[in-house]
């Protein structure tokens, strides 16, 4: 047949005028084709064995596979030598670092009559867009935030204790517009991926729709393409900011590949633009980082007149409104009341006050950066300024009883009549203690100490201890238990000086008068 394939309606045509016993010349007029071209379709028409009616009543596919049916292609050994390489270069490609060329540089050091750079690159793409078909993803103006962590640290200097650290690099785009943030953080934990997260909506000036992060520990508690469970802060953080949290599926990269482009960008455009002989302190990172983010911001795309900051200018009018205040990330614990009224705070070992009716119960604590508030049956009980210092009390006078109103046993009479009985020094003693704290319930802990000493060193030492300390004006139980420690109540006050022996030979006071 022809070089050129002829459209099936003048094939029809062709079987028409051959059933009228027309020749092959004025077939070829009527047509409007070459003769030679008539011919070897009649001989292929009748090679069918088939009734020329029954090849009319074909719809144009059925004779288009007729007349040409698929042939087997046959691959030259060279070609599938390459296509048998491609699978495991693919494998290869997906480690940190590797790239086509190097590669292509190790296809030819496998077959050295192998394919040339450009060839092979050509056959890679063909073969990459049959094995891995992509889909274009139309993304909508102010619809998503995508975040991650870049793959490679940066070195810093911590401003405390001068230790070489690696910082974990954060990143975030927009999806329509492509603006990009980046920011040097301590570590991955939920607390600095909110704080990132909050920095970056804040330096886009409004919240998309929604945020996608990576599945992250600190983001996606448990993966599922259906339904992952979200971390309890992180999901908070979101809906403070009005943001629904789309966690990517796992081990599909395309789903986040405006953020996958940007780790790259980060690598080429913010990593060598840092110092490699002088390492610096965190914030000094950050302020460099900070520079080299507003000139990647403000270059011009590529194939574009634009630059990410233009396309940003009119997506930040469809972002969302941020929060008048920042998300406090909040952690919770279940703790007990205390007998004096209080609850323990252990990452801080301070001491907050409840109201004295909940004494033995249990609590769920909150807090955060700079709030603590305590809960029983999801009511909040008490609300407190958070205090870091240790070993100390905020407590507000409303929660506790001067009246004595404690379902408890303790309180300023029990410990003084235990005293008493003791001696009427450790009465005086406790009833200082008592005195000088500002709620006598705040030292109840210190004067329980005090008289459980008497049994560990009896009572008489206890007494001596008690008087000492309240003669040098030191009240407290570590007071009393530094001075049995060291012996000090064994000892009078002033050591009396022995008499003056009489003797002939010693003259006297009156000798020198």
């Amino acid at each position: 047949m022809a070089n050129k394939n002829i459209s099936m309606s003048k094939v029809k045509q062709i079987i028409r005028l051959h059933m009228q016993v027309i020749g092959k010349r004025k077939i070829a007029q009527r047509v409007g084709i070459s003769k030679n071209t008539v011919r070897p379709y009649i001989a292929a028409l009748l090679s069918l064995r088939q009734p020329l009616e029954d090849l009319l009543k074909m719809s144009d596919h059925d004779l288009h596979q007729a007349l040409y049916p698929p042939q087997q292609t046959v691959v030259k050994h060279r070609l599938q030598q390459l296509y048998d390489f491609f699978p495991e270069m693919d494998k290869q490609l997906r480690k940190r670092g590797m790239t086509v060329g190097m590669e292509f540089r190790r296809y030819r050091q496998l077959y050295p009559q192998g394919f040339r750079e450009t060839s092979f690159y050509k056959y890679y793409n063909v073969w990459k867009k049959r094995v891995r078909p992509t889909m274009h993803i139309e993304h909508k103006i102010g619809d998503k935030m995508y975040v991650d962590f870049a793959g490679d640290t940066l070195p810093y200097v911590d401003a405390d204790s001068g230790e070489l650290c690696q910082a974990q690099v954060f990143v975030a785009i927009l999806g329509w517009s492509q603006y990009a943030y980046v920011e040097a953080m301590r570590s991955q934990t939920v607390e600095d991926l909110i704080a990132a997260c909050e920095h970056s909506v804040q330096y886009f000036k409004g919240s998309p729709l929604a945020i996608v992060p990576d599945n992250l520990k600190s983001a996606v508690t448990k993966a599922s393409r259906y339904e992952p469970d979200l971390n309890t802060n992180f999901n908070g953080f979101a809906e403070h900011y009005g943001m629904t949290v789309l966690p990517a599926r796992v081990r599909k990269p395309q789903d986040k590949a405006h953020v996958e482009n940007l780790v790259k960008l980060t690598y080429q455009r913010i990593y060598t633009g840092l110092p490699e002989m002088e390492v610096l302190t965190l914030d000094l990172v950050n302020q460099r980082v900070r520079q080299l983010l507003e000139q990647f911001n403000r270059g011009v795309l590529t194939g574009r007149s634009e630059s990410r900051y233009d396309l940003w200018l009119r997506e930040m009018p469809t972002l969302q409104k941020l929060a008048d205040q920042g998300y406090q990330l909040r952690t919770i614990r279940q703790v007990t009341v205390m007998k004096n009224g209080h609850v323990l705070l252990h990452e801080d070992r301070h001491y907050y006050s409840v109201p004295y009716t909940l004494i033995g119960r249990k609590l769920q604590l909150h807090y955060c950066r700079t709030w603590v508030e305590l809960y029983h049956n999801y009511e909040m009980v008490a609300r407190h300024k958070r205090v870091r210092s240790t070993g100390t009390y905020t407590t507000e006078p409303g929660h506790l009883s001067s009246q004595h109103q404690y379902q408890s046993q303790w309180n300023p009479a029990f410990f003084l009549d235990k005293a008493k009985m003791l001696d009427p020094v450790v009465e005086v003693y406790i009833g200082e203690v008592l005195h000088r704290k500002p709620h006598p319930e705040q030292a109840y802990k210190s004067c329980q100490g005090i008289l459980l000493l008497a049994a560990r060193v009896g009572e008489q030492r206890l007494i001596n201890a008690c008087k000492r300390a309240h003669e040098i004006g030191y009240y407290g139980y570590r007071a009393v238990e530094d001075i049995l420690r060291k012996g000090l109540d064994r000892y009078d006050d002033e050591p009396s000086s022995p008499e003056m022996p009489s003797h002939h030979n010693i003259r006297g006071s009156n000798y020198y008068q």
